[in-house]
């Protein structure tokens, strides 16, 4: 509370009017540090502090028992004036001291509360998990999104993030925010995977809803979307679509990342929807995928052991020669048709030709530029470093050459 004030505005020590409560808590306190000495009232500042989840005063009580528990003063330690034996001993209780208060919130259920702490440690993974068994109806909007905040803008769960973003906010929001997932294959295709099925959901969802307005009877939940479209092209007439455009494209311009055969059958099929629309609807590619619905039709279908040769020709047919004598670096852009055939080529088990491609048309790609398996780790998958040093010597990168000679020479 705020003092009274005399007259001419002096304030007298014994003046000052304090709230009971804090009355009360200094004089606790000092009853017990003068019977039980410091230890014992830090202890009781500790447990206070616990019981009534004030965090702030819980890490202040830990660091002050930190600095008794050493000898130090009591206040006004300066961490790079200690001893390097003191200070080695006082960061770590100062590490153990935000780790305890960061586990009190997180059991509270209070991970933007709990973040703070952990990321001060450098430690996600508790915080991971107290994601990854949160509830997002336990709470409202706002809280929600200070949770998700922490899950996918910090990237403490990324995918735990994107999913509540798809459920939440929708699959605009959803295709917006997948750039901002980190450069990991696997978050990154089953995220992919989250929005194929979304979506695939919704397309069968509009089509039977149309079938059913139009014919009378709605059709089962286990027909595909291939059966519900097969024998009713009038699905097409006068430019119809049954789900946003852009959101289709988008989706399937990431189905390639596609894992699991279910979610490739999914993806599969929002292709080949897609390929009947207009001609107005039908946006041009980047090559290879210059027809984003038909080249994905092909490749989806190729991933699925279906008509394989017809598509390792297609995507051949598109690569250009590479002239290495050339100088200037090459747009990175010319090079995602042979990435993408080496993509699938490996994708078939067909590692050997996946070397040779890599080999022949990507062999001055800096492997940051590379969204397919350097020819490196294709050798290595492979077990066959002799193909590696062969690659090398054909573009005199003798330092390659070397290592890999030795990697064979090991495996022999």
């Amino acid at each position: 509370m705020r003092p009274n004030k005399s007259a001419d505005d002096s304030v007298a020590t014994s003046d000052l009017q304090l709230d009971p409560a804090i009355e009360a808590r200094k004089k606790a306190l000092t009853e017990i540090l003068d019977s039980a000495g410091p230890a014992a009232a830090v202890d009781e500042l500790i447990r206070s502090a616990q019981e009534e989840l004030r965090p702030r005063d819980l890490l202040d009580a830990l660091l002050l028992k930190a600095r008794l528990d050493l000898g130090l003063p009591a206040s006004g330690i300066v961490a790079d004036q200690l001893a390097d034996n003191q200070k080695t001993r006082y960061e770590d209780l100062y590490v153990e001291a935000l780790r305890t208060v960061g586990t009190m919130l997180l059991d509270k259920g209070d991970i933007p509360a709990a973040w703070p702490y952990f990321r001060v440690i450098g430690e996600k993974e508790p915080v991971r998990q107290a994601i990854e068994t949160f509830d997002p109806e336990s709470v409202d909007e706002h809280a929600l999104g200070a949770v998700i905040d922490v899950a996918f803008q910090q990237q403490v769960h990324p995918l735990k993030g994107f999913g509540w973003i798809l459920d939440r906010y929708g699959i605009c929001s959803a295709i917006s925010s997948f750039e901002a997932l980190p450069a990991d294959d696997t978050v990154r295709s089953a995220a992919s995977a989250l929005l194929a099925r979304a979506l695939h959901s919704q397309l069968h969802y509009a089509l039977s809803s149309e079938i059913e307005r139009r014919e009378g009877t709605r059709p089962a939940e286990s027909n595909t979307v291939e059966e519900l479209l097969e024998g009713r092209p009038w699905i097409y007439d006068d430019d119809a679509y049954a789900i946003d455009v852009s959101h289709l494209s988008s989706v399937v311009r990431l189905s390639p990342l596609l894992k699991s055969a279910d979610d490739i059958s999914l993806a599969l099929e929002l292709a080949r929807y897609g390929s009947g629309l207009s001609d107005r609807f039908r946006y041009d590619g980047l090559p290879p995928f210059d027809d984003v619905y038909a080249d994905h039709a092909i490749y989806l279908n190729a991933l699925l052991g279906k008509d394989a040769d017809t598509a390792v020709a297609h995507f051949r047919a598109k690569l250009k020669p590479v002239d290495f004598d050339d100088d200037q670096p090459r747009d990175p852009l010319e090079t995602l048709p042979a990435q993408t055939l080496v993509n699938l080529l490996a994708a078939l088990g067909r590692d050997e030709e996946a070397i040779a491609l890599a080999a022949e048309q990507l062999a001055d790609v800096p492997e940051s530029y590379l969204v397919c398996p350097s020819l490196t780790a294709l050798c290595r998958k492979a077990g066959r470093p002799d193909l590696l040093a062969e690659a090398a010597a054909r573009n005199a990168n003798w330092a390659l050459f070397l290592a890999a000679r030795i990697e064979d020479n090991r495996t022999r």
